[in-house]
């Protein structure tokens, strides 16, 4: 038999499990930090990763992971040329269209 939550205790323990939920990275967060982990600028990170999160499946957002070898080149910021020549390795057209459509309107 199971005792009962002390009513004081309900309303923390509700407040604790809400706030836990909130304080997840949300997946453009995720993919916005990603991007800038392989090279982008912030300010193209988050323009980007706005415009790809909804149009790309979890499947494709995991593919994305693969990037961090981009970071490995310890060049700075790379350049566009280069971020999407990786994105084509990914030999996902999918990924390759909202990734170069997303650059392009981020870039003016």
């Amino acid at each position: 038999m199971t005792s009962p939550i002390p009513r004081g205790a309900f309303v923390p323990l509700l407040m604790a499990a809400l706030l836990s939920s909130c304080a997840t990275v949300s997946p453009e967060s995720r993919l916005r930090n990603r991007l800038m982990e392989a090279g982008l600028s912030p300010r193209m990170a988050t323009c980007m990763a706005g415009k790809m999160v909804d149009r790309l499946s979890l499947s494709q957002l995991r593919k994305l992971q693969s990037l961090a070898s981009l970071r490995k080149t310890d060049m700075g910021e790379v350049t566009l040329d280069h971020f999407l020549h990786k994105i084509r390795a990914l030999e996902d057209p999918e990924i390759f269209l909202v990734t170069s459509k997303a650059a392009v309107s981020c870039s003016f």
